[in-house]
């Protein structure tokens, strides 16, 4: 939602040219919500979703705060100054969401880590020298 009002704040300022930003990172958002609430992300298990999520989080954060630093410092319209504030929230929003997702992404590889046979080999191995 942060993502569309951002995007329709650019629409309506000067700095339309960063009105593409917030667009892919608004329909970036609604891909994932659909994968998840359709469990795609359990049918496709080649995907790395939580690794996917995590990327969308850090590119997003970076990229909004750029453009917010850029639109509220370049851009004297109020529909600009909204936008470049609108895009600070979402930096902090994102931010968050980064902390959540990485914590889901460091359990994800654990488990998956575990669960390989290299992950096996070196419990074997690690059972083998205790025994020592």
């Amino acid at each position: 939602v942060l993502s569309f009002i951002i995007f329709i704040c650019y629409i309506a300022s000067l700095a339309a040219s960063f009105m593409m930003a917030p667009l892919l990172e608004f329909l970036l958002a609604l891909f994932l919500l659909f994968a998840y609430a359709s469990k795609l992300n359990e049918k496709f298990k080649g995907v790395h979703w939580p690794l996917a999520d995590f990327l969308r989080c850090v590119t997003a954060a970076i990229i909004y705060f750029a453009i917010s630093i850029a639109a509220v410092s370049k851009y004297n319209d109020g529909a600009s100054k909204a936008a470049g504030v609108f895009g600070f929230v979402a930096t902090i929003v994102f931010a968050i969401d980064f902390y959540i997702t990485f914590n889901d992404l460091v359990t994800f590889l654990k488990q998956g880590s575990s669960d390989s046979p290299e992950g096996r080999k070196t419990e074997d191995e690690d059972s083998d020298s205790d025994s020592d």
